[in-house]
């Protein structure tokens, strides 16, 4: 008899992999029919099943403190906030949808939440294999990197954006004083998502770290 708790963290886990494999095979499939054009349309192709994903994900956070989820709560405090600050920033500024960046981090975004949500699965029914874990507490952390950088380049593209509006005139109307007051908050962002990638990227060292100790133990007991 399974639990509510077991039917729901799988149902979640679920929704998240077919989600992202259906943005994946979506991007993919586009790209192979339309070429380099299907850069420019991903956001309007995936950018919905993205944002909900992206939006449920949100949940995880009660997961961790409510302790059905075994995993320190700061990573994914950090990696929820960036994704979803982002995505709001990429609907809020419409000439950034159809830039290659932003194809590029949906890719990114999609990779690692494939290496992660099949592994979560593989956990809920106490099974795993040793290369989905590899994959998932070590390749896991460069593809991390590589996309907290696309994510630096693409509000440093937005800025680029917003900046000239906001120089235009003197005396700022409500549309170009919102524009100065974002391009504030993202100037000031940056450097908090660096610091808040360094801490993310220490700790999941530190969870590889325990995982693979973790292992070893279990394999010399075998």
């Amino acid at each position: 008899m399974f639990s509510f708790r077991f039917i729901y963290i799988f149902s979640y886990n679920l929704f998240q992999f077919c989600g992202h494999t259906w943005i994946l095979a979506n991007t993919i499939a586009r790209f192979l029919t339309f070429g380099k054009d299907a850069l420019a349309d991903t956001f309007y192709s995936v950018g919905f099943v993205m944002s909900l994903c992206q939006l449920v994900s949100i949940l995880e956070l009660f997961h961790i403190a409510d302790g059905i989820e075994k995993t320190r709560l700061l990573p994914r405090f950090v990696q929820v906030v960036e994704k979803n600050l982002l995505l709001i920033l990429v609907i809020i500024m419409e000439e950034m949808q159809s830039k290659t960046v932003v194809c590029v981090q949906f890719l990114l975004w999609n990779i690692l939440d494939l290496l992660r949500y099949p592994h979560e699965l593989l956990c809920v029914m106490d099974a795993t294999y040793v290369s989905l874990r590899w994959l998932r507490y070590t390749l896991w952390i460069p593809l991390y990197i590589l996309s907290v950088i696309n994510e630096g380049v693409t509000i440093y593209q937005v800025l680029s954006y917003i900046e000239p509006i906001a120089s235009q005139s003197s005396s700022l109307n409500s549309t170009e004083a919102t524009h100065s007051h974002l391009s504030f908050l993202l100037v000031i962002y940056l450097p908090v998502l660096a610091l808040g990638a360094s801490v993310t990227v220490w700790q999941l060292l530190k969870e590889r770290q325990h995982h693979q100790e973790k292992w070893n133990k279990k394999i010399k007991t075998e």
